[in-house]
């Protein structure tokens, strides 16, 4: 047995009950083996066993009081998975199905996601098992107070660095750093996504969902097309679907769906962004309230987007979200690239029907890259107590996602795998932690 596959039967060993981690390992591990084969140091240095296995991990409890004055009790996490090259930066999720192994999944994918964006930042993630959705403001305040009444003793701006992710939006993160600065007394970037007159960065709200396009734009011109004309199904209607809508019709292509976890919503016409944005960053509704802006459209209950013709699927809502039966859909009427918003949306089964059809696939830890590229910029920006212009920021976001798409093509290309964007992202990511794991020694 050699080395990869001794690694993937201890990751299945150790693991049981924890898929997503294993589904997470299982990819990056086989897409790796070329590197690893030809490196027997890392064997040497138990390379593989160390970063598979998080350098921490911190588990809490949350007391927080409801408004009918009774207490509730969650569940609090944090992976700090890697820091090889950095601080560890993740986000923190707020929702019922948080649990330790959607953590890791999500932890571990950070290492290689931050690697790529050729900045200094290590991989993590946390959260809670708590629901934001249909919480008053003062229930969810409540709640991020006695949370980072924990959290804070393992967080700093050199230490780790979180971010919002589901559930955590701008009001969260607020909640959360007003609590660390009445803690700790500091005034300094331990959290980024904040509101920008307690120093966030302008363009970290659309920094997902421009980044993906972006990316998704190079891809296309590399093979001789680009988002103009193309009809776009998107999925999921939070920030990152929002602002990838709005960037490809910039680019010259149709958004005709968008979701939330009860259904889609089909427009013809083109999705309207400006209602998708009332509806859910001022209402906080449900996405089938689009029908009262725009009665022609359709709304299809309990049913994923990827039915609907398209050219270019962006996935951007959740975890293993377009399956083999839904990849075969897009196959069938003739979409040409996948490219993810989300982390690990795609199954191993879709992912298999995209390879064996030919269509442009880049996988999240590439392509959605682009929301914590910014946020190491709005680090970067509280560091040096500066603020850049919105087009500042605009333009090192496209830099960097074009770059990412330049490595990751040319290390799919080196390793006799052109085109298969998964391997070039994987080797891509891997390398650079690798080596900087072997500079420090063993630790």
């Amino acid at each position: 047995m050699n080395y990869v596959d001794q690694i993937l039967q201890r990751v299945n060993e150790k693991n049981p009950n924890e898929p997503e981690f294993i589904q997470a390992a299982t990819e990056v591990l086989n897409s790796i083996r070329p590197v690893v084969d030809a490196n027997p140091r890392y064997q040497e240095v138990s390379l593989l066993e160390r970063i598979i296995e998080p350098e921490r991990v911190i588990i809490f409890r949350i007391p927080w009081i409801d408004d009918n004055g009774k207490v509730q009790v969650n569940r609090g996490y944090r992976v700090q998975f890697n820091s090889a090259i950095g601080p560890y930066k993740g986000g923190l999720r707020f929702h019922p199905s948080v649990n330790l192994s959607i953590l890791k999944f999500l932890g571990f994918e950070q290492i290689f996601k931050n690697s790529l964006t050729g900045l200094p930042i290590g991989g993590g993630k946390g959260g809670a098992d708590f629901d934001p959705k249909g919480k008053s403001n003062a229930e969810v305040m409540r709640f991020c107070q006695s949370f980072m009444n924990e959290l804070y003793k393992y967080i700093g701006k050199d230490e780790d660095v979180p971010a919002g992710d589901i559930g955590v939006g701008g009001r969260e993160i607020g909640y959360l750093y007003g609590q660390y600065k009445r803690l700790t007394g500091l005034y300094e970037g331990v959290l980024t996504g904040k509101g920008l007159p307690f120093g966030g960065s302008l363009a970290r709200t659309e920094a997902t969902g421009y980044g993906l396009c972006y990316i998704t734009e190079e891809l296309l011109k590399a093979h001789g097309n680009s988002f103009e004309g193309k009809t776009v199904a998107v999925s999921g209607s939070g920030n990152v679907a929002i602002y990838a809508m709005q960037k490809c019709i910039a680019l010259g292509g149709k958004p005709v769906t968008c979701s939330d976890s009860n259904g889609y919503v089909y427009d013809k016409n083109g999705i309207d962004v400006d209602a998708v944005k009332e509806i859910k960053e001022v209402k906080r509704g449900r996405i089938k309230e689009y029908l009262e802006y725009h009665p022609e459209a359709v709304y299809v209950e309990g049913k994923r987007v990827w039915e609907i013709p398209c050219d270019v699927a962006l996935p951007c809502a959740t975890q293993n979200e377009l399956d083999e039966e839904n990849a075969l859909d897009l196959v069938k009427n003739g979409c040409i690239a996948v490219c993810e918003g989300a982390n690990m949306p795609s199954t191993e089964k879709a992912i298999e029907v995209f390879r064996a059809n030919k269509l442009l696939y880049i996988p999240g830890k590439a392509s959605n890259a682009g929301g914590v590229a910014t946020s190491a910029l709005e680090m970067s920006q509280n560091s040096a107590r500066l603020s850049w212009t919105f087009e500042e920021v605009d333009k090192r976001l496209q830099g960097i996602m074009q770059n990412i798409y330049s490595n990751i093509a040319a290390a799919a290309k080196e390793y006799n795998a052109e085109d298969d964007f998964v391997v070039g992202a994987n080797i891509a990511g891997f390398r650079k932690v690798a080596d900087a794991m072997l500079a420090e020694g063993i630790v």
